[in-house]
């Protein structure tokens, strides 16, 4: 018998695209204002202020684990969407403590600055909110020789729950929890004695109860498409697919209430760029093109247009 269809769920990019969110890196402006050295907040405490920042305001330093070593705009190295003909390149060697190799994976954040646009507060889930971006995957010669997670395209959201952050001043009280629903693309390296050959896939963050899961292989490289979406009963649901194109039920992976949560709002969208931290080997060099946030139309929020939705 033919397996059952999948029920209907939030498709990413379904409504309309959020006026001023997104980037498609074709401005020939396009620059990152690096300001090293780095922050490292969430390995030695110091926010090194001033974040780095895009000249076009649309990205900065995540301040727990700091910039890439590398942000930049370059030529697209294969056809991506019709007329998309520039990306941003990201990619790191130092990844933990500026100054000091740990020997150990470490990652840094990029994240997309939707404070100029959403205020704080995000988009609340009734609104349907999904992100889609693009990202391509090098030939597995140019990959960082290390088995393990090299990119990750996350999102921050709100819930309502016990607070359990660390150095949250109200942690184990009831309040509002920040967590980090996602995907990471993960290597698997010829050279560690595991793998016969060089191999990638995909890793859903999370289920109910943090863990991650196993997501599709990715050996198909060039292009992917990679979606994120949050229905309105605070679930996300996780979309992957080969190529350029829209995203359908067919790249449906899989649903879920990461960590038991239900998500309230949809804060922001980042991504994760992970090496081995030694001080002389460089991370996988990642390109990323023109991601973009949706919602289905509710009056009050502004919006660009629907079609095409690249």
């Amino acid at each position: 018998m033919p397996p059952a269809p999948k029920k209907p769920v939030l498709i990413p990019g379904t409504g309309s695209a959020v006026k001023g969110l997104g980037d498609d890196f074709e401005d020939t402006q396009w620059t990152w204002n690096y300001r090293h050295p780095k922050s490292s907040e969430e390995q030695d405490k110091r926010m090194r202020g001033p974040l780095g920042s895009s000249i076009n305001k649309n990205w900065f330093e995540g301040p727990k684990r700091g910039t890439p070593d590398v942000v930049k705009r370059i030529e697209l190295p294969m056809p991506g969407i019709e007329g998309s003909t520039h990306g941003m390149l990201i990619a790191s060697m130092n990844t933990g403590i500026p100054g000091r190799s740990s020997y150990k994976m470490e990652q840094d954040d990029l994240i997309h600055d939707t404070r100029r646009v959403l205020g704080s507060g995000g988009i609340p889930v009734s609104d349907s909110p999904s992100i889609v971006t693009r990202v391509y995957l090098p030939p597995f010669e140019q990959w960082e020789n290390r088995t393990g997670p090299s990119f990750g395209f996350r999102s921050g959201c709100f819930t309502h729950a016990t607070i359990t952050g660390e150095d949250h001043p109200n942690k184990g009280e009831w309040g509002l929890e920040e967590y980090w629903p996602g995907m990471f693309i993960c290597f698997e390296s010829s050279h560690d004695g595991k793998f016969k050959q060089d191999g990638a896939y995909l890793r859903i963050r999370g289920g109910r109860n943090g863990a991650e899961m196993m997501g599709p292989r990715m050996d198909q490289g060039g292009w992917w498409t990679l979606g994120l979406s949050f229905s309105r009963d605070g679930m996300v649901h996780y979309f992957a697919k080969p190529g350029v194109e829209d995203l359908t039920m067919d790249d449906h992976l899989t649903s879920q209430f990461p960590y038991g949560y239900r998500t309230e709002r949809l804060k922001t969208f980042f991504y994760n760029v992970c090496s081995r931290d030694d001080g002389k080997t460089w991370s996988t060099p990642w390109i990323v093109d023109d991601p973009k946030v949706y919602f289905v139309k509710q009056p009050g929020i502004a919006t660009g247009p629907t079609a095409p939705k690249r």
